[in-house]
Protein backbone atom coordinates (compact mmCIF):
# COMPACT_ATOMS: atom_id res chain seq x y z
CA UNK A 1 0.00 0.00 0.00
CA UNK A 2 0.95 3.55 -0.51
CA UNK A 3 2.00 6.19 1.54
CA UNK A 4 -0.88 7.78 -0.45
CA UNK A 5 -3.40 5.04 0.42
CA UNK A 6 -2.18 4.59 3.80
CA UNK A 7 -2.96 7.98 4.62
CA UNK A 8 -6.73 7.77 3.13
CA UNK A 9 -7.21 4.96 4.94
CA UNK A 10 -6.21 6.29 8.36
CA UNK A 11 -8.60 9.47 7.87
CA UNK A 12 -11.40 7.20 6.54
CA UNK A 13 -10.92 5.70 9.74
CA UNK A 14 -10.67 8.78 12.11
CA UNK A 15 -13.58 10.07 10.55
CA UNK A 16 -16.44 7.08 9.70
CA UNK A 17 -15.29 5.11 12.65
CA UNK A 18 -17.06 7.30 15.51
CA UNK A 19 -20.10 7.75 13.29
CA UNK A 20 -20.20 4.25 12.67
CA UNK A 21 -19.95 3.84 16.91
CA UNK A 22 -22.47 6.07 17.14
CA UNK A 23 -25.08 4.17 14.95
CA UNK A 24 -24.22 1.05 16.09
CA UNK A 25 -25.42 2.28 19.89
CA UNK A 26 -28.31 4.44 18.35
CA UNK A 27 -29.49 1.19 16.82
CA UNK A 28 -28.79 -0.63 19.97
CA UNK A 29 -30.88 1.85 22.07
CA UNK A 30 -33.45 1.09 19.84
CA UNK A 31 -33.53 -2.31 19.57
CA UNK A 32 -32.96 -2.85 23.37
CA UNK A 33 -34.09 0.37 25.35
CA UNK A 34 -37.30 -0.25 26.79
CA UNK A 35 -39.15 1.44 29.86
CA UNK A 36 -39.74 -0.37 32.06
CA UNK A 37 -44.05 -1.43 33.38
CA UNK A 38 -43.74 -0.46 37.02
CA UNK A 39 -47.57 -0.39 37.68
CA UNK A 40 -50.35 -2.01 35.70
CA UNK A 41 -54.18 -1.32 35.03
CA UNK A 42 -53.86 2.25 36.09
CA UNK A 43 -57.58 3.70 36.25
CA UNK A 44 -58.74 5.10 33.54
CA UNK A 45 -60.44 8.87 33.70
CA UNK A 46 -62.96 8.78 30.85
CA UNK A 47 -65.93 8.91 34.00
CA UNK A 48 -64.58 11.95 34.97
CA UNK A 49 -65.01 13.77 31.56
CA UNK A 50 -68.22 15.72 31.00
CA UNK A 51 -67.51 17.93 28.02
CA UNK A 52 -64.70 15.81 26.25
CA UNK A 53 -64.34 11.97 25.91
CA UNK A 54 -60.83 11.89 27.33
CA UNK A 55 -59.45 8.40 28.03
CA UNK A 56 -55.91 6.87 28.93
CA UNK A 57 -56.82 3.89 27.01
CA UNK A 58 -54.98 3.79 23.50
CA UNK A 59 -53.01 7.04 24.39
CA UNK A 60 -49.40 7.93 25.35
CA UNK A 61 -50.16 9.87 28.19
CA UNK A 62 -48.12 12.48 30.98
CA UNK A 63 -50.88 12.26 33.81
CA UNK A 64 -50.76 14.94 36.52
CA UNK A 65 -52.17 16.06 40.11
CA UNK A 66 -51.76 19.76 40.45
CA UNK A 67 -54.36 20.17 43.33
CA UNK A 68 -56.71 22.22 44.16
CA UNK A 69 -54.37 25.33 44.61
CA UNK A 70 -52.41 24.58 41.47
CA UNK A 71 -51.95 28.68 40.48
CA UNK A 72 -49.06 28.10 43.51
CA UNK A 73 -47.89 24.81 41.12
CA UNK A 74 -48.41 26.44 38.08
CA UNK A 75 -44.46 26.36 37.32
CA UNK A 76 -44.52 22.46 36.91
CA UNK A 77 -47.55 22.79 34.29
CA UNK A 78 -45.41 25.90 32.35
CA UNK A 79 -41.76 23.33 32.82
CA UNK A 80 -43.79 20.24 31.36
CA UNK A 81 -45.24 22.80 28.64
CA UNK A 82 -42.01 23.81 27.53
CA UNK A 83 -40.16 20.49 28.43
CA UNK A 84 -42.62 18.24 27.32
CA UNK A 85 -45.33 19.35 25.61
CA UNK A 86 -43.99 21.12 22.64
CA UNK A 87 -41.98 18.74 21.51
CA UNK A 88 -44.82 16.15 21.23
CA UNK A 89 -47.85 17.44 21.12
CA UNK A 90 -48.15 16.87 17.06
CA UNK A 91 -48.19 13.46 17.90
CA UNK A 92 -51.08 11.50 17.31
CA UNK A 93 -52.57 10.09 20.37
CA UNK A 94 -49.94 12.32 22.95
CA UNK A 95 -51.75 14.35 25.56
CA UNK A 96 -51.98 15.83 29.16
CA UNK A 97 -54.00 14.79 31.81
CA UNK A 98 -54.50 16.98 34.80
CA UNK A 99 -57.01 15.44 37.61
CA UNK A 100 -57.99 18.01 39.92
CA UNK A 101 -60.88 18.36 42.53
CA UNK A 102 -63.91 19.94 41.30
CA UNK A 103 -64.22 23.90 43.15
CA UNK A 104 -60.62 24.96 40.45
CA UNK A 105 -62.41 25.12 36.58
CA UNK A 106 -62.17 28.79 37.23
CA UNK A 107 -57.97 28.56 37.95
CA UNK A 108 -57.92 25.58 35.44
CA UNK A 109 -58.78 28.18 32.66
CA UNK A 110 -56.57 30.59 33.75
CA UNK A 111 -53.92 28.07 33.77
CA UNK A 112 -54.74 26.68 30.37
CA UNK A 113 -55.05 30.08 28.83
CA UNK A 114 -51.31 30.91 29.99
CA UNK A 115 -49.76 27.79 28.50
CA UNK A 116 -51.70 28.92 25.57
CA UNK A 117 -50.12 32.01 25.04
CA UNK A 118 -47.30 30.10 23.50
CA UNK A 119 -48.28 27.01 22.29
CA UNK A 120 -51.60 25.07 20.34
CA UNK A 121 -52.72 23.76 24.09
CA UNK A 122 -55.83 21.55 22.83
CA UNK A 123 -54.31 18.07 24.09
CA UNK A 124 -54.23 20.10 27.88
CA UNK A 125 -56.99 18.21 29.34
CA UNK A 126 -58.21 19.42 32.74
CA UNK A 127 -60.66 16.90 34.05
CA UNK A 128 -62.33 17.79 37.91
CA UNK A 129 -63.57 15.01 39.84
CA UNK A 130 -64.29 14.80 43.74
CA UNK A 131 -61.46 14.76 45.71
CA UNK A 132 -61.59 11.54 47.25
CA UNK A 133 -61.79 10.07 43.71
CA UNK A 134 -58.71 12.29 42.70
CA UNK A 135 -57.25 9.73 45.81
CA UNK A 136 -58.73 7.04 43.80
CA UNK A 137 -57.25 7.66 40.77
CA UNK A 138 -53.64 8.50 42.59
CA UNK A 139 -53.35 5.52 44.27
CA UNK A 140 -54.23 3.21 41.38
CA UNK A 141 -50.78 3.97 40.10
CA UNK A 142 -49.13 2.33 43.44
CA UNK A 143 -46.43 4.31 43.96
CA UNK A 144 -44.60 5.29 47.10
CA UNK A 145 -45.56 9.08 46.73
CA UNK A 146 -48.48 10.42 48.29
CA UNK A 147 -50.75 13.51 47.20
CA UNK A 148 -50.82 16.51 50.12
CA UNK A 149 -54.37 17.78 51.58
CA UNK A 150 -54.94 20.01 48.67
CA UNK A 151 -54.92 16.56 46.22
CA UNK A 152 -51.23 17.86 44.88
CA UNK A 153 -48.10 15.92 43.77
CA UNK A 154 -45.61 17.39 42.23
CA UNK A 155 -45.00 14.34 40.05
CA UNK A 156 -45.52 14.08 36.46
CA UNK A 157 -46.15 10.54 35.65
CA UNK A 158 -46.15 8.55 31.83
CA UNK A 159 -49.06 6.34 31.25
CA UNK A 160 -48.95 4.11 27.96
CA UNK A 161 -51.64 2.95 25.50
CA UNK A 162 -52.61 -0.27 27.48
CA UNK A 163 -52.74 1.89 31.03
CA UNK A 164 -49.20 1.14 32.25
CA UNK A 165 -47.56 3.13 34.51
CA UNK A 166 -43.80 3.67 33.34
CA UNK A 167 -40.85 4.31 34.88
CA UNK A 168 -37.15 3.84 35.68
CA UNK A 169 -35.26 0.69 37.41
CA UNK A 170 -32.79 3.33 39.20
CA UNK A 171 -32.09 1.92 42.65
CA UNK A 172 -29.12 4.82 43.55
CA UNK A 173 -32.50 7.13 43.26
CA UNK A 174 -35.03 5.75 45.31
CA UNK A 175 -35.22 3.29 48.16
CA UNK A 176 -37.26 0.67 46.75
CA UNK A 177 -35.54 1.10 43.35
CA UNK A 178 -38.42 1.91 41.48
CA UNK A 179 -38.69 5.54 39.68
CA UNK A 180 -42.43 6.04 39.68
CA UNK A 181 -42.78 9.67 38.44
CA UNK A 182 -40.94 12.82 37.22
CA UNK A 183 -40.27 15.75 39.78
CA UNK A 184 -41.65 18.48 37.36
CA UNK A 185 -40.85 21.04 39.92
CA UNK A 186 -37.40 20.53 38.67
CA UNK A 187 -36.44 21.56 35.28
CA UNK A 188 -33.24 19.26 35.82
CA UNK A 189 -35.75 16.61 35.91
CA UNK A 190 -37.89 17.07 33.28
CA UNK A 191 -35.29 18.10 30.67
CA UNK A 192 -32.49 15.56 31.40
CA UNK A 193 -34.70 12.12 32.56
CA UNK A 194 -38.12 13.07 31.36
CA UNK A 195 -37.99 14.07 27.98
CA UNK A 196 -35.81 11.20 27.35
CA UNK A 197 -38.00 8.75 28.79
CA UNK A 198 -41.39 10.27 26.73
CA UNK A 199 -39.00 9.49 23.88
CA UNK A 200 -38.43 6.06 24.47
CA UNK A 201 -42.12 5.42 24.86
CA UNK A 202 -42.76 7.00 21.53
CA UNK A 203 -40.36 5.27 19.42
CA UNK A 204 -41.29 1.80 21.31
CA UNK A 205 -45.12 2.75 19.87
CA UNK A 206 -44.02 3.64 16.49
CA UNK A 207 -41.52 0.53 16.26
CA UNK A 208 -44.51 -1.49 17.26
CA UNK A 209 -46.95 0.02 14.58
CA UNK A 210 -44.52 -0.92 12.10
CA UNK A 211 -44.11 -4.44 12.97
CA UNK A 212 -48.02 -4.77 12.75
CA UNK A 213 -47.80 -3.50 9.55
CA UNK A 214 -45.06 -5.60 7.87
CA UNK A 215 -47.34 -8.43 9.44
CA UNK A 216 -50.46 -7.75 8.09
Amino acid sequence: MTKTGKNTLVLSILFFGPLLFYLFLLTGTNNFAKLPVVTSNVEDVSDFSNKDSVTLKNNISILCFLGSDLLQHKTNALNLNEKIYKHFYGFKGFQFVVVLPKGSENDAAQLKKELGATYNVDKWHFLFTDTSRVQEMFDSLSTSYSLDENSYSPYAFIIDRELNLRGRNDEEALEDGLMYGYNAESVATVHQEMVDDVKVVMAEYRLALKKNKREI
